[in-house]
Parts: C-alpha cells; sequence; structure tokens
C-alpha cells in the first residue's frame, strides 16, 4: 500500500547509501569548433574543461587556432573514458570522421 510506504519512511527517515556525492564525475569533451568567419573551417579537440579550453581558442592561447578565432562550439561529446574519447577525436579527424562530421554533426 503506498500511504503505508510514505509513512514507515518518514518514521525511519531517508534511507542513504555512503556519502552523498558533491562533485560530478569526471567526463573528458570531445568537441568540434567551427570558425565564426570562415563556416567551412573547423577544429577537432579533446578536453576535460569545455568552457575553458573554448576560452582559450578564442583568447589566442592554443597555437593550432590562434589565426582563425573567433570560434563557436558546434557540438561535443562527452566520455567518461579518456581512452575512449582520444579514441573518436582520432576518429573524427580522419577522412571518414570528416565525412561523418559533415553530415551527421
Amino acid at each position: 500500500e503506498g500511504g503505508h510506504f510514505l509513512s514507515s519512511r518518514h518514521e525511519r527517515g531517508e534511507l542513504r547509501l555512503g556519502k552523498p556525492r558533491l562533485e560530478m564525475a569526471k567526463f573528458f569533451y570531445v568537441y568540434v569548433l567551427q570558425n565564426h568567419v570562415d563556416p567551412e573551417r573547423f577544429y577537432t579537440g579533446l578536453t576535460d574543461d569545455l568552457f575553458m579550453r573554448l576560452k582559450r581558442h578564442n583568447s589566442g592561447q592554443v597555437l593550432h587556432t590562434a589565426k582563425w578565432k573567433p570560434w563557436r562550439l558546434k557540438t561535443y561529446v562527452a566520455f567518461s573514458d579518456r581512452s575512449r574519447g582520444a579514441q573518436f577525436e582520432r576518429y573524427l579527424k580522419s577522412s571518414s570522421g570528416r565525412a561523418f562530421h559533415k553530415k551527421r554533426l
């Protein structure tokens, strides 16, 4: 009976399993940037801090993208495993990955 469950829960207090997690799990992001001036120019990268990395690209602190700034974030995919993220980044930088990106992302 639903009412009984609620009253029992209330009498015993909340059920807690271990300590509450205050931090989020760490993710690794494969991201694709698109140039504001030349929308056909893209850059693909991997980072664990997506918005700081975009800020670095747009402030000219990243050698490979400095002369084509400003950039906008076109898409990103989050991975909990860095090596899988790195594999996907390499794929997107391949010719078949670039074709996939143009068609699907």
